[in-house]
């Protein structure tokens, strides 16, 4: 005879492997996670809102960005999502826990712990940059976590802003690009003391890769969060008997400003979508 009990539990199970994993940055940079999350765990479906409207958080305020993320939080509950990811190094450092604290029955994930662990892990000398926003860097966050790990190391966080901007219009190569990575990487990359490992700290400079590699050498350690976040997820949701059973998932796109141009990028990021995917305009 079937326990009714045990049925209903075992049902409730399987809901929650099914639910979307909620993927969220301030524009496209974020689809560099979203992308490793389909390779790691490809089974998963996922939503994913940038929230160009606000760009850059980098230069905001922490409640400011609060407010942003726990906006994004109310869209995706209603959305029934059993994880949020935030895809953003901003976010991550100023409304993880209070993101957490909201919302006690979904699980939480940024990327900076990632990130961290992989630099003070990678890093062979221990002279550490973290090129990042304005917010992640005044933050701390990158220090503290990997302080915590690797006490010896010497980490000098480098604010990046116009990254964003490059990788928001797309001009990711040529002389801008190099130019912008010159004026605010170079000296730390040169000279006796030079640092041997690059963490990108925002979701959005993995973008700038094979150019950081052209300008400031092929030898050096580029940290991207990206992959680490995914391995982390799949991790979390293993633990929590929360990974999707089988089959094939996806992804559905949402953003807040400048849909055509926003689908220009996800088409290139999955180009299983076709160029011009469907994104959905909302308003936050």
């Amino acid at each position: 005879m079937d326990n009714p009990t045990s049925n209903t539990a075992n049902t409730l199970q399987q809901d929650l492997r099914n639910r979307p994993i909620g993927v969220f940055d301030s524009g496209v940079g974020g689809l560099t996670v979203a992308a490793a999350l389909r390779r790691t765990i490809p089974a998963e479906n996922l939503l994913y809102l940038g929230d160009v409207a606000r760009l850059p958080y980098g230069t905001k305020a922490p409640q400011t960005i609060i407010q942003y993320v726990l906006r994004a939080a109310d869209f995706f509950s209603r959305k029934n999502i059993k994880m949020m990811v935030l895809a953003c190094n901003t976010a991550s450092a100023h409304a993880a826990d209070t993101l957490a604290q909201h919302y006690p029955d979904m699980l939480v994930l940024g990327v900076i712990d990632s990130g961290a662990e992989q630099a003070a892990r990678l890093s062979i000398g221990g002279r550490i940059v973290v090129a990042a926003t304005e917010g992640t860097c005044r933050s701390g966050a990158f220090d503290h976590a990997i302080l915590g790990r690797r006490p010896e190391c010497r980490v000098t966080p480098v604010p990046c802003p116009l990254f964003v901007a490059l990788v928001e219009e797309g001009l990711v190569e040529g002389p801008i690009a190099e130019a912008m990575i010159r004026q605010y990487l170079a000296d730390s990359f040169s000279g006796p003391q030079a640092a041997d490992c690059l963490v990108l700290g925002c979701t959005h400079f993995p973008l700038l890769a094979p150019t950081l590699r052209k300008v400031l050498g092929e030898q050096l350690t580029l940290v991207d969060c990206a992959q680490a976040v995914a391995e982390k997820a799949a991790t979390m949701l293993k633990d929590a008997d929360m990974l999707a059973q089988g089959g094939e998932g996806g992804i559905r796109l949402y953003t807040t400003d400048a849909p055509k141009r926003f689908s220009t990028s996800a088409g290139q990021f999955f180009p299983a979508l076709g160029a011009q995917p469907d994104v959905e305009l909302i308003d936050l």
